[in-house]
């Protein structure tokens, strides 16, 4: 066929609004009137790769005159009398639809197998309205003689949309109504003499009968759902819903195959393969990806379905309902798009589009099971259907096995070249020697030949520009025109006898043409604009077929049948009833043949007989004789094998013909492979080069030089040792079940071991490789980057592959760990904190204020310096296999600042749930007002523990840097003597109050002041006097105390240092997230610290005074000098203090 039957590229198919994504698209004319189509020979080629048609219609040319029904009998030249016996004559009848006029689409059914009853459905398609409003249903019992209405036995009020006939029955008959109206089925099993209407609860949008059970139909409704009925319409159930339209098939006979709408919310991409059995529990996932949209194709025992990865897509076949195997073209064909042309004689024709080629495509053939493909013509011609379909100009031809015709594009020309063995050789057309008017052409090869139109015709009434036909092999009827190249303009009909070695032409305007008789006669109906009253038969005899010239919407026929009718739909007028004209030819014979009308005819290509392998001897008609052909004569008189040539075979997967007709391994192959049969058997069959074409009868002679050699399987050392995943993909989920294959190029596989090093401590060991032809199954319990190697040995060597497979997890949480303040210039420390965790396997993209590319590292930790004072954000992501997660933190750059770390009494561990949110609220408590000056940051974990940063003034200029630097001097030292006298402490929750300590450089008291009452500036003023007053008497004497005078001469006018996470020089030490202690090392300082009455605690905010106040009282101690900071560090650090009650006295 012209329109290959299937896609597996997803090219787009649109029909028109209420037509059937699987009906041919209409052919445009000049009026809304139109004819359709569900008559035998449609429904039988669609069950083998499309749902059944609804409605197959075209649009005829609008009329001058109007008419009115009536019946009559007409001769040869219409004039009413009865003509001669002896003479060629027609009987016509005329039937026009009453009441129908307004009708401009039909419905025609015939029921085949020598019946005479003749369905009509008419409607009224309301192109405003989009809908069908009325409709009639008429009935013939007497081959379209008479017809009577139906309207009444389907319910007058009833409005048809589709009329749909068993394949396998055409007795039985199925109709939809309006869904606007009523959704129902209407059934009948004697041909429409009566129905029973059975209701539905969906809208059926087209339904596909199953090729050997009569009752088994599949329905596809408007919302997308599968249905099934095993009692021809009657009871219907849900197989599935969210199936893709025109892409369900009955698969094994018994169950439905489909394919599943992709839904976005479940995964990109998402395309699965169901049966109804099927489920979750034991689907197979068989390809390595998910399906291609649009790419599921179901003909004769194959089964198609295409997988796009990385850009590239890969085909993928079953053949006889097997597993299914990837199809092997050549390796640098790189297909860009792939359609199924045929799989006659249980082989694969596709048209392949190369990655070289635009507009056109180029043809393959594959072996038995479609799996190896060699090219066979490139550089086809293509173009696009009216609802966006592929068409390739191809064509098969019928009754002479291995002939084909095609067009091909050369140099710029489209031209018509054909073949007699199946695609091995092609060659041009010979043109006719003279034109219709006996005028000679000097048409020589190869500058000049004859070029054919091998497009399908959309309307099945018609017979499109190229006929041939079964029953009567070597000959073909088609549109064309002689020259350099195929043309659309001069067009003539051209006819052939002898099967394309030699043509002459008929008619100098288009035809249409029908086989009559079993083929024993030619029906030839003008394609013309205008109404026409008269046809030709071959010898081209014209026959009037109608008083008044009848506009022509199509003619109908019963195939291989014996009663010589015809029928021809038609209207005089755009506004006239539908005319049915019947028309009986039989009077155009005298007689039935007999043996003596034969003569044999040798079927040869360019002279020489033997044609795929045979040499056969038909029988056709003698010309001249008027006599009847028996349907079931044959054809083919004797059929002798010839002795195999080069050309009856074809060059096997990875060779190529050369120009002296041998063929040789392509560059790219290597020809001494693994023979795959070794491995369950002691010998293999090695190939010659040459595989014979299939359907193909030579005979070899003595020696077989091009048929396969068998061979016994030799030691060889293993080569080409090949290891991947089933799914082809190199990370996987960890506790999911990876399957690993393995193959082997070459090498004696059945004495050969494998090995296979998983990479996580486990090896296994196979005796041979067939034992891994169902893959190796292993499961990853831990995330990370595993080394997987695979091994094959044998006594002749040994090889090996490796594969590094990511094992992942989904990553549920980032925080990004980094100071809410930073150094100008000076490095700061960065930290991607994952949960759970997952060594190796991430990809971490940092992201820096307004950059536009991101440093990418494998590692959770950067360092990055900032260079612009401010605030600048930073955003890591995360990536994880799919899953992308980032967390972002805004980062305070200056030139200096102060900072100190702090902690906070146990209570707030109790009511620290560890999360980031939490942690930027209780700093924003702590820092207590909304200045820029002071940030306070939490660190994760427990014990809490956080970071006070002490600003400049960001209006400070540079010239005032060294004053403000003192000024932050001064502040910091009076929030550490705040901090040693907890001073700082916010309200958590009721009666639960936090104080905040220095950590590390606090004296913490023996129990958690949490009923600590307000006070005014005075009483806190007159409380830091006193222990100012104390711990200058300390200072003052301290070198007559010996504890105390050992201790300061360590550090003898020091003043107290402040650690930051972030230095401000290089001398300054950086205090690291991952320089803390850990979790259990704090608690025990804290249990020690506990029972040496010392709380080493968290953070923040000042007491319930002003804080103009604390800042007036605390700088009246620094103004005289008095170091209470510095006082209280030395006690800390005294190691000769063993009493407690010691430090107290002090």
């Amino acid at each position: 066929p012209a329109a290959p039957p299937g896609s597996l590229s997803g090219s787009p198919t649109e029909f028109p609004p209420n037509v059937p994504s699987h009906v041919h698209a209409p052919v445009r004319k000049k009026a809304k009137r139109s004819v359709g189509a569900s008559y035998s020979e449609n429904v039988d080629r669609s069950i083998s790769g499309e749902a059944q048609s609804k409605e197959r219609f075209v649009e005829t040319v609008q009329g001058v005159s109007s008419a009115r029904a009536e019946y009559r009998r007409a001769g040869e030249e219409a004039r009413g009398s009865n003509p001669r016996q002896s003479e060629p004559h027609l009987d016509t009848s005329t039937f026009a639809l009453s009441g129908d006029s307004a009708h401009n689409q039909a419905m025609v059914h015939w029921s085949g197998h020598n019946s005479s009853v003749i369905l009509i459905l008419t409607k009224l398609n309301d192109f405003n309205l989009g809908a069908v409003t009325e409709s009639s249903l008429w009935r013939s019992t007497d081959y379209g003689s008479t017809y009577t209405k139906l309207n009444d036995k389907v319910g007058s009020r009833t409005v048809l949309m589709y009329l749909y006939v068993c394949p396998t029955n055409k007795r039985k008959i199925m109709m939809l109504s309006d869904p606007e109206v009523e959704s129902a089925v209407l059934i009948s099993s004697d041909e429409g003499a009566s129905f029973d209407k059975h209701p539905i609860n969906f809208n059926i949008l087209s339904l596909l009968f199953h090729p050997a059970q009569e009752d088994w139909i599949l329905a596809y409704s408007h919302d997308s759902k599968l249905y099934s009925s095993m009692d021809f319409g009657r009871k219907w159930q849900l197989v599935h819903d969210n199936v893709m339209p025109g892409r369900f098939y009955w698969y094994d006979y018994v169950d439905p195959i489909f394919e599943l709408v992709h839904d976005p919310l479940l995964s990109e991409g998402s395309h699965d393969l169901l049966a109804p059995r099927c489920t979750e529990g034991n689907r197979q996932y068989l390809f390595p990806g998910h399906v291609d949209t649009n790419s599921l194709v179901v003909q004769d025992e194959y089964v198609f379905t295409q997988v796009t990865k990385s850009g590239r897509a890969s085909y993928f076949v079953s053949y006889m309902r097997e597993s299914f195997k990837r199809m092997k073209l050549p390796k640098y064909c790189l297909p860009k798009d792939m359609h199924i042309i045929s799989t006659d004689e249980k082989q694969v024709f596709a048209a392949v589009q190369e990655w070289n080629q635009n507009n056109t495509y180029s043809l393959y053939i594959s072996d038995s099971p479609g799996v190896y493909f060699i090219l066979s013509l490139e550089n086809l011609r293509t173009n696009r259907g009216p609802a966006g379909n592929l068409l390739v100009d191809f064509y098969k031809v019928e009754g002479i096995n291995g002939m084909y015709l095609a067009n091909k594009l050369v140099d710029y020309h489209i031209k018509t070249f054909i073949t007699y063995n199946k695609g091995q050789t092609w060659a041009l057309l010979p043109a006719p020697s003279t034109d219709v008017a006996g005028n000679n052409l000097d048409c020589i090869l190869p500058f000049c030949s004859l070029h054919l139109h091998l497009e399908m015709s959309e309307n099945p009434y018609t017979s499109g520009p190229i006929t041939s036909k079964k029953s009567v092999p070597g000959i073909i009827v088609a549109t064309g025109n002689i020259g350099t190249e195929l043309s659309s303009t001069n067009l003539g009909m051209f006819i052939t006898s002898d099967a394309g070695n030699s043509w002459r032409q008929i008619f100098d305007e288009e035809h249409n043409i029908w086989f009559l008789d079993n083929g024993g006669a030619l029906l030839a109906v003008l394609h013309a604009a205008t109404p026409i009253r008269h046809f030709r038969r071959k010898k081209w005899d014209r026959h009037s077929f109608s008083l008044a010239p009848l506009y022509v919407d199509g003619v109908l026929m019963e195939p291989e049948s014996d009663n010589h009718i015809i029928t021809f739909f038609g209207h005089f007028s755009h506004r006239s009833e539908w005319q049915l004209i019947k028309i009986d030819y039989k009077g155009l014979f005298n007689r039935r043949c007999m043996d003596g009308d034969y003569q044999t005819w040798y079927l040869h290509n360019k002279g020489e007989l033997c044609v795929m392998g045979e040499k056969q001897i038909y029988m056709k008609r003698r010309p001249g004789n008027r006599c009847m052909l028996a349907q079931d004569y044959s054809r083919i008189y004797s059929s002798e094998p010839c002795l195999c040539t080069a050309y009856d075979f074809e060059c096997d997967y990875g060779w190529e013909r050369q120009a002296d007709g041998k063929c040789s391994p392509a560059f790219w192959f290597n020809p001494n492979g693994a023979a795959k049969s070794c491995s369950s058997s002691q010998s293999f069959l090695n190939s010659t080069g040459y595989r014979k074409v299939l359907s193909n009868n030579c005979k070899e002679a003595g020696r077989n030089v091009y048929s396969p050699r068998r061979e016994p399987c030799r030691p060889r050392a293993p080569r080409g040792l090949r290891l991947s995943t089933s799914q082809g993909e190199l990370s996987a989920a960890v506790g999911s079940n990876v399957t690993f294959t393995v193959y082997l190029d070459d090498g004696d596989s059945l004495r050969t071991s494998i090995q296979l090093d998983f990479g996580d401590g486990i090896k296994i060991t196979y005796s041979n490789l067939s034992r891994t032809d169902d893959g190796i199954k292993h499961i990853y319990r831990t995330t990370g980057i595993y080394r997987v190697t695979a091994s094959a040995e044998n006594s002749q060597g040994s090889d090996s592959s490796t594969l590094f497979l990511h094992i992942t997890s989904p990553v549920e949480r980032v925080y990004l760990s980094a100071p809410i303040v930073a150094i100008r210039g000076k490095e700061a420390n960065l930290t991607a904190v994952v949960w759970p965790s997952h060594p190796r396997t991430l990809t971490f993209f940092w992201w820096f204020d307004n950059s536009s590319e991101p440093i990418i590292t494998l590692e959770g930790s950067i360092s990055y310096t900032f260079q612009k004072e401010g605030k600048n954000k930073v955003t890591v992501q995360v990536a994880s296999g799919s899953t992308v997660m980032q967390d972002s933190k805004v980062i305070t750059v200056k030139e200096f600042f102060r900072s100190l770390l702090l902690s906070f009494s146990p209570a707030l561990d109790e009511h620290n749930p560890d999360i980031p949110e939490w942690r930027e609220d209780i700093g924003r408590v702590v820092s207590g007002v909304p200045v820029d000056q002071l940030l306070v940051s939490l660190y994760p974990g427990l014990p809490t523990t956080a970071e006070l940063f002490i600003l400049p003034d960001e209006h400070t200029s540079s010239e005032h840097n060294r004053r403000s630097e003192e000024a932050l001097e001064r502040i910091s030292d009076i929030f550490v003597t705040a901090l040693n006298q907890g001073l700082v402490q916010f309200e958590l929750k009721t009666d639960i109050r936090i104080i905040v300590y220095m950590t590390q450089q606090t004296l913490a008291p023996l129990v958690d002041s949490n009923s600590i009452h307000s006070g005014s500036a005075m009483l806190m003023l007159l409380s830091v006097v006193f222990v100012g007053v104390a711990a200058f008497f300390i200072y003052k004497f301290k070198r007559k105390i010996p504890w105390i005078h050992v201790q300061t001469e360590d550090s003898h006018e020091k003043e107290p240092e402040v650690i930051s996470t972030v230095g401000q020089n290089d001398s300054m030490s950086k205090v690291k997230l991952s320089e803390f202690p850990s979790q259990k090392e704090l608690m025990e300082k804290e249990l020690e610290a506990r029972t040496r009455g010392i709380y080493n605690l968290p953070i923040i905010m000042f007491y319930a005074v002003s804080k103009a106040a604390v800042v007036e009282v605390l700088g009246a101690f620094v103004k005289v000098k008095v170091e209470i900071s510095l006082v209280i560090n030395s006690l800390l650090q005294v190691k000769a203090i063993q009493d407690l009650t010691q430090v107290k006295s002090v």
